[in-house]
């Protein structure tokens, strides 16, 4: 394990000439003085042509490597006089110099071919001949050979869908690319990005999307797609009037985004969505990758965290870094990042990695300037404030410890030590009364949510509370939560939603370090979901994403359980069926029981980072 100084020198330690001049972000006027701009068509190996536009530097006394970003979310302003307020990832890129190229993906805004969300592998189910490491590799060999003055050396990057296409540009990679840095990547629209988490689907997050983003584009067009109007900044009373997810096309899509229809036909893990996963195919990845996600990112920081694992576990000899911070989604790119909601992070987070971070990462590897000396992992610790660097994610000194729940609602790392009152806890949960996820009204899934406190509901008697002792040292969590409970339920399917809280002493304080839902019919398979047997005990078990945060001395542990988080989780009916396509008649109310005996002991595993 490195210190944490490593990282706060490398600022002085990448002494690349490729500093910015001015001071101040760069706008359309400095860009216009200083690009020339040039669209194209490129033409793909199946003979669709992508739109594409490149900004090279008007200094034609020596050559530049070239930034790649393809985007399903427009490559303009469109014309070639019209200029956008930035390029690159951040300022200094541009003062730099760079060649810079956006691109739409097949199928977006100015492109041709049709656009298939997650874009399928070749060789894997519903697959065409070309996919988008294909794409990439061919608007590469283009660039090489078209756009004059260039190093052939390219590092891509995006956020987002973006991620998602940078990442896909790592399998059967460009001899040309040398670096990328998918930044909060989609990887696996099932188990826990956008919209499904263990198999629930995330409700804000996709009808959000698919009403603006997800419409079905039939022909080459720069027209961005109209907001959705709800009629109401409630999106809690919205979606409830909603009804079931049948409706949602019905009342409002009506066939405009095909793929939302795609997902309601395929709600187990099945070959579409195994098709649409990136992690397989990350073997023999050889640019350098620099992934980067947030601990507060509601959409995509677990393909952040997938993909890092899944090169450090299939391409253990690629140059492959990870850096986490205190963000939500896409915040590292903008903004001094030292808050987000109602916490406060003691120092510019965000300029710290634009600055020390991705630029000398690029301009290394790109340039050969500086000396790097990134460590494998960069990660910001929540509750102490800090960053800290590793030799691996998730750290290997992390041993396991359970946390139990108790009778009482006591959390202790002590094991029930035999019958505890009734042997378990229960709560009525109701379809029609649903737990909300925020405790103001917003339409979309807030992007800070996690970040603010968790007290409004803590008191409903749909969730239940347990809570420890005041800790007598710092406990340091590094690594996934894993929630193994043992429960039950009148009826024959539940989710459970599990919360891990720190409980501030001096303001009371509850701060969500991590929560996510488990569709309990996948409790044993997510591709043959099970019902409950009514009434009759059974283990839920599952992962959540990562976290690096201490609990200071003197603070609480909390746990929330729960069966529904909405409207960020759609609601389960409680009955076995098929969500998708549920009947207003199958929403039931139901009792559900946590119990906590010993021999069916209901336990948080944490994975508690020893210190040196």
């Amino acid at each position: 394990m490195r210190n944490r100084l490593s990282v706060v020198l490398l600022a002085l330690a990448v002494a690349s000439p490729l500093v910015a001049q001015r001071g101040t972000a760069p706008d359309s006027a400095f860009l216009r003085q200083h690009y020339a701009k040039t669209e194209y068509q490129i033409p793909m190996r199946d003979g669709k042509r992508l739109f594409t536009a490149v900004y090279t530097p008007r200094d034609t006394t020596r050559r530049y490597p070239i930034m790649l970003s393809r985007t399903p979310y427009s490559a303009g302003p469109y014309g070639p006089d019209a200029y956008p307020r930035a390029l690159g990832p951040s300022p200094r890129f541009a003062d730099a110099g760079f060649i810079f190229v956006y691109q739409d993906v097949r199928g977006r805004f100015m492109s041709e071919a049709d656009f298939v969300h997650m874009t399928p592998w070749r060789g894997m189910a519903g697959a065409a001949a070309v996919d988008e490491s294909t794409d990439t590799y061919d608007t590469i060999d283009w660039l090489l050979t078209h756009v004059p003055r260039n190093t052939a050396r390219v590092g891509m990057w995006g956020i987002s869908y973006p991620g998602f296409f940078t990442a896909a540009a790592l399998v059967d990679a460009h001899p040309a690319l040398k670096a990328a840095s998918p930044q909060a990547p989609q990887a696996d629209w099932f188990m826990g990005d956008d919209v499904h988490h263990h198999g629930a689907f995330w409700l804000t997050s996709a009808f959000n999307f698919f009403t603006t983003s997800g419409l079905a584009r039939p022909s080459p067009t720069a027209e961005r797609p109209r907001p959705f109007s709800y009629g109401t900044d409630d999106g809690y009373a919205f979606f409830l009037a909603m009804g079931p997810l049948s409706n949602a096309d019905r009342m409002y899509l009506k066939g405009a985004a095909p793929f939302w229809n795609d997902m309601m036909a395929h709600g187990t893990e099945d070959a579409f969505w195994q098709a649409r996963r990136i992690a397989p195919h990350l073997k023999n990845v050889t640019p350098a990758v620099l992934t980067v996600g947030g601990w507060y990112d509601a959409n995509n920081l677990h393909g952040a965290l997938l993909v890092h694992e899944s090169i450090a576990r299939q391409s253990a000899a690629t140059s492959n870094r990870i850096v986490v911070g205190p963000w939500s989604h896409g915040q590292w790119s903008r903004g001094p990042g030292d808050a987000l909601g109602d916490l406060h992070f003691g120092s510019a987070t965000g300029q710290f990695f634009r600055d020390s971070i991705e630029f000398p990462f690029f301009a290394y590897y790109l340039e050969n300037e500086g000396t790097l000396t990134l460590p494998n992992a960069t990660m910001f610790e929540t509750g102490s404030n800090r960053w800290r660097t590793f030799d691996a994610w998730p750290p290997k000194a992390a041993p396991t410890r359970s946390l139990y729940l108790h009778a009482g609602g006591t959390l202790s790392f002590a094991p029930p030590a035999g019958a505890e009152g009734l042997g378990y806890d229960q709560y009525v949960s109701d379809p029609a009364n649903p737990v909300p996820f925020l405790a103001d009204h917003n339409t979309g899934m807030k992007p800070d949510y996690m970040a603010h406190d968790q007290r409004f509901t803590a008191g409903r008697p749909d969730v239940l509370v347990y809570t420890s002792e005041p800790l007598a040292a710092d406990l340091t969590v590094a690594g996934s939560v894993r929630p193994e409970l043992f429960v039950s339920t009148s009826g024959t399917d539940s989710d459970w939603i599990v919360q891990l809280i720190d409980v501030d002493p001096s303001s009371g304080f509850q701060e969500l370090v991590r929560g996510d839902a488990m569709r309990g019919k996948f409790r044993n398979s997510y591709a043959r979901p099970e019902a409950f047997v009514p009434n009759q005990p059974a283990k839920v078990a599952f992962g959540t994403d990562d976290v690096l945060h201490t609990f200071k001395k003197g603070h609480r542990i909390m746990v929330h359980v729960q069966s529904s988080w909405f409207p960020l989780v759609d609601r389960n009916p409680q009955t076995f069926v098929d969500i998708y396509n549920a009947a207003a008649s199958d929403f039931q109310k139901a009792t559900q029981r946590v119990y906590h005996s010993r021999a069916q002991a209901s336990r948080i595993e944490l994975p508690v980072l020893q210190l040196p």
